[in-house]
């Protein structure tokens, strides 16, 4: 995949009753993506399937999000969050994710799904605080990123333990 192209600022939306529809296998490579994942993220498909789904990370995104959501589907229960994700111009989305463990008959873990939705405006400008405080917390510990990553985690849970909420019913609270 070629690199990204620099970050245009340009924001894009899509309408209250569209849905982005994603799966991937375990490790997180697109298996499907429909044609509003496809339109928003500037996509083909042949470009996305077989891709990591970090594709279109946003580097607005803190890791520790991401650890949290990924920890959570591992563990087979599902999560909700508000995610900015970078189209292939550069362009930025917001969404609003559901995303959820698939399972085989014997129960086991074979893929995940995620449903996006617009998200809601005034959770986004909630929102954007907490993840910039995350980044800048992951930025303090230079290359050593996966510190910064726990370091941000640690501060996240100790933000929602403040609030006595779990991430995904403090996001529905916004």
């Amino acid at each position: 995949m070629a690199a990204h192209k620099p970050l245009t600022g340009v924001e894009r939306t899509f309408g209250e009753e569209e849905i982005i529809v994603t799966k991937t296998d375990t490790k997180g490579r697109i298996t499907y993506a429909n044609d509003v994942f496809l339109r928003l993220a500037g996509y083909d498909e042949a470009e996305v399937l077989g891709q990591a789904h970090s594709l279109i990370r946003h580097p607005a995104m803190p890791k520790a999000v991401f650890k949290l959501l990924w920890d959570t589907i591992a563990s087979g229960r599902e999560i909700f969050a508000y995610v900015v994700n970078r189209s292939k111009n550069g362009d930025h989305y917001w969404v609003f994710a559901h995303v959820t463990p698939t399972f085989d008959a014997a129960g086991r873990i074979i893929g995940y799904h995620s449903n996006r939705r617009s998200p809601d405006r005034r959770a986004i400008q909630t929102i954007e605080p907490i993840y910039q405080a995350l980044l800048e917390i992951e930025a303090t510990h230079g290359a050593d990123w996966r510190a910064g990553m726990d370091a941000a985690v640690a501060h996240l849970v100790a933000t929602l333990d403040q609030t006595g909420m779990p991430y995904d019913e403090f996001v529905f609270s916004i």
